[in-house]
């Protein structure tokens, strides 16, 4: 056992357990090892929320550690080696720590909290557990702030995703139900159904409302490539797009009851080409943005 597991819980999980992305070849070498230091941090910090063997003010108490080593607030204890890392990442890139904090307390509220009432208040989950790793690209790319709106819909789509598939082991392993409380009402079911062997037709038609939102969210992400300065980041944003909508087109197609519906390596291929092409293909012949009209709310 090493220092570090006196607070951090490691599932064993990496990036390349991950269905997106996880700072690649695409991104400039010299800020892959900050993209790392964030990847670490962020994993280390799910693995504590996500552990059945904590109670929930152990939870807290852990990730409080992590939010003062972060904040400088606690800067010598070696158990905290890779809060420490990312704090000096931080300084280092001029990068705000809100996008650390903020996934502190989304991992805080994971919990405390394991139930969603409608659309927006698991946006406003996403809003902590996901945008904040849009923004920390952004940010550390050197790009305007002007980028988080679209950069927040390609992050809340990618954790809507993540729920998706995982809603059978999230709840029955972790208790957590991130499918909207008052879908699943409308569609006479409760929770228990996440527990069958196959969706129900109620529960395919929760998940299908969550798809249509995510792909709602991915078309005000489609404008992200083009409005990046950065070409790398650019790149990397299309593949993960192109990632996203064939996932949610596997997820209509699939029961994620029945069995995990993931990506398979021709997808990853495939969608890497594509979304490389094209941004080297718009970069070298320009075409008018497009406009997004924004889908009046429901």
């Amino acid at each position: 056992m090493t220092v570090s597991d006196a607070i951090e819980t490691p599932s064993g999980k990496g990036a390349g357990d991950e269905n997106f992305p996880v700072g690649s070849w695409l991104l400039p070498a010299r800020l892959r090892p900050h993209v790392a230091a964030y990847y670490r941090f962020a994993r280390a910090i799910d693995d504590i929320a996500d552990n059945p063997a904590l109670s929930p003010d152990d939870k807290i108490a852990r990730l409080s550690r992590f939010e003062a080593a972060v904040t400088g607030a606690e800067a010598d204890d070696p158990a905290l080696a890779t809060a420490h890392k990312i704090r000096e990442s931080l300084a280092e890139t001029g990068v705000d720590a809100r996008h650390c904090l903020d996934l502190i307390a989304a991992f805080k509220q994971d919990a405390v909290k394991s139930r969603y009432d409608d659309w927006a208040d698991l946006m406003g989950y996403c809003a902590l557990s996901a945008n904040p790793v849009g923004r920390y690209l952004l940010d550390l790319h050197g790009e305007p702030a002007s980028g988080y709106v679209i950069s927040d819909a390609l992050c809340s789509a990618l954790q809507v995703l993540n729920h998706l598939q995982d809603c059978q082991d999230d709840y029955q392993n972790l208790d957590r139900v991130y499918l909207p409380r008052v879908w699943l009402k409308a569609a006479g079911i409760d929770e228990r159904v996440l527990s069958r062997a196959f969706a129900t037709p109620g529960t395919r038609r929760v998940i299908n409302q969550c798809l249509d939102e995510v792909d709602d969210l991915l078309l005000t992400a489609r404008l992200l490539p083009e409005r990046l300065t950065d070409r790398a980041l650019a790149m990397e944003s299309a593949v993960i797009l192109r990632l996203a909508r064939r996932l949610s087109a596997l997820l209509r197609a699939r029961d994620p009851l029945a069995g995990r519906v993931a990506l398979s390596r021709f997808d990853f291929a495939g969608c890497g080409l594509r979304g490389v092409a094209s941004v080297l293909r718009d970069r070298l012949r320009p075409r008018p943005k497009a406009v997004y009209a924004p889908r009046q709310g429901r």
